[in-house]
């Protein structure tokens, strides 16, 4: 035998929350830390890279976010000989293309620092000027 006190608890637990639910707008708000846009953009720059010299260090980034957009810096190391522009440019548009689709923040400036160049090894020739 249950008792009232039982039976009403439990339609209380089904009955749906509609009457008390809080409307979308006073939900609150989600709040990204900066770290996680620092991955993510340090990823998106790897990725546009490609493969890079075994001596050099993997891209990294700075990021400040104000007011829900991010101001990215991100220092990387090249090889040499390269179209140096179109590879930073790579480097930009693959930044906020992914922060932008996994974070949903927005980008406001995405600035590329190439901190070094590192000479391409051609296989088999001698290193130094030729006449």
């Amino acid at each position: 035998m249950t008792s009232v006190s039982e039976a009403g608890a439990a339609d209380e637990v089904r009955r749906p929350l509609t009457a008390t639910a809080v409307p979308p707008s006073e939900r609150g708000a989600t709040r990204i830390a900066d770290r996680v846009v620092t991955k993510v953009a340090g990823q998106a720059a790897r990725e546009a890279l490609g493969q890079l010299p075994a001596e050099a260090q993997p891209p990294y980034a700075g990021v400040v976010v104000h007011r829900g957009v991010a101001r990215i810096r991100m220092h990387l190391e090249l090889d040499y000989p390269c179209d140096i522009g179109a590879r930073c440019r790579e480097v930009r548009q693959q930044v906020v293309e992914r922060v932008v689709a996994l974070v949903g923040m927005e980008v406001s400036e995405v600035a590329v620092q190439v901190e070094r160049l590192h000479p391409a090894q051609a296989h088999g020739v001698a290193q130094g000027r030729t006449r």
